[in-house]
């Protein structure tokens, strides 16, 4: 069975647009949007407005207070239903913003007057007032589009029940088109066509009216609270993958270069005893460690790679990459169109995204070939490495995997892996430039 696992760059998931209603679909949904805008409002706006009233004159008593927070609250309910209406009729997003609660245990006044300290109750006690008005404009401009266009299409059925007045003149008359019902019937037929052709355009505009203030107004905070955490999940990941990069190049010295140098120190303080009393011996122990010496170079240049790799610090990321797909040891094929001009974060979790999945493919995938293709699609470098081997990655098992996941959250990216048992894995990682 194929897995498919989207890995989220942070804890903050963002809300999902719905689908855009189409065609006759949509018309129909904006049109009953709009209409219902106006009692909806009308009802919000007598309930929040004279429940707050009230409250307000009657302030000095102690049950002034609670009718203010009951008319809060109740602006907020109307608040939730027209996020659920601008989702379901119109396909928006509309975010529910987080609201300010009080501590869990607290006593029934702090619990009571709690709304009344959230920024986010008056911006919804504001549009309980002011969504009246666009709520009657969107009314107005539906019902009259509407009105116009079925009128004026149905104008030669219902005009026979109309009396005939000798000294009348008819609309078709007064504008010289002629006169009789036939003229009448043609011109009102042709009114309602116009208005039946731009009542797409009609109730869409009143539609976008009343939605625009209620996106502000009741939504606005929740894209801010998203972005926020967004940003700082972003920072935490980044903490944390710096942290797990420190303690792994900790480790990597600790059980590479320093065993080496220690055993480099004891060499070379047995060939200082050994020079005096056998000159061969303490040549070849000399020898060894010359050896020890160059090992213990070449390990560390390796770890310094994984700190900034020299090669992409000074000639970029397509010299880097093509210096590391030609040192694989699996057999690839590789595409690499990226710009030189990619921010110096975006290029080194490139670097790394492609470092780690040819990693793993030479570790654990038993892969007999595998591809690599880097490029830039709509300011995002997308990372596409294909194997052919078991398959079966994950990131709660390890391999490298989750520490790209946080790297990645560090400059808001995201990773995708599919690893079906048996049949190759797929690693996508995508990094707004």
């Amino acid at each position: 069975m194929t897995e498919t696992l989207i890995v989220p760059t942070n804890d903050v998931l963002p809300v999902a647009a719905p689908a855009r209603p189409r065609g006759l679909r949509r018309v129909l949904l904006e049109s009953g949007y709009a209409l219902s805008a106006f009692p909806i409002a009308l009802c919000a706006f007598l309930v929040v407005i004279i429940d707050i009233t009230l409250g307000v004159a009657l302030a000095i008593f102690i049950g002034g207070v609670l009718l203010i927070s009951v008319g809060v609250m109740v602006a907020r309910g109307f608040a939730r239903f027209e996020r659920i209406r601008m989702r379901g009729m119109l396909g928006r997003t509309a975010p529910t913003p987080t609201y300010v609660c009080a501590p869990e245990g607290s006593g029934f006044w702090r619990r009571s007057l709690t709304p009344l300290r959230d920024p986010q109750s008056w911006l919804e006690v504001v549009w309980a007032i002011v969504g009246l008005v666009t709520g009657t404009v969107a009314f107005a401009i539906t019902l009259v589009w509407w009105a116009a266009a079925a009128t004026g299409l149905t104008y030669w059925f219902w005009q026979q029940w109309i009396p005939d007045d000798p000294d009348g003149k008819t609309l078709a008359e007064l504008i010289g088109l002629g006169d009789g019902r036939m003229a009448e019937s043609l011109l009102q037929l042709g009114i309602g066509l116009a208005f039946l052709l731009t009542l797409p355009f009609a109730v869409r505009l009143a539609a976008t009216i009343h939605a625009s203030l209620a996106q502000v107004l009741l939504c606005s905070r929740a894209e801010l609270q998203t972005e926020v955490a967004r940003v700082q999940g972003s920072r935490d990941a980044a903490r944390m993958a710096e942290a797990e990069s420190l303690r792994r190049l900790e480790r990597d010295i600790h059980d590479g270069p320093q065993q080496r140098l220690v055993r480099l120190s004891m060499d070379l303080g047995r060939a200082r005893k050994q020079l005096d009393q056998d000159p061969e011996r303490a040549a070849a122990t000399i020898d060894e460690a010359l050896a020890q010496t160059r090992e213990t170079v070449a390990e560390l240049r390796s770890l310094s790679r994984g700190i900034a790799p020299p090669l992409l610090v000074d000639r970029g990321l397509a010299a880097a990459l093509d210096e590391m797909l030609t040192q694989s040891v699996v057999p690839l094929t590789s595409t690499v169109e990226v710009s030189d001009d990619l921010p110096p974060h975006v290029e080194t979790a490139v670097y790394f995204v492609v470092a780690e999945a040819l990693t793993n493919i030479a570790k654990h995938s038993a892969a007999k070939s595998a591809s690599v293709v880097v490029v830039t699609r709509d300011g995002v470098v997308e990372v596409r490495v294909v194997d052919d081997g078991v398959g079966g990655a994950h990131p709660s098992k390890g391999l490298g995997l989750t520490g790209l996941r946080q790297r990645l959250a560090a400059v808001d990216g995201t990773l995708e892996v599919t690893s079906p048992e048996w049949n190759g894995t797929t690693v996508v990682a995508r990094i707004p430039a």
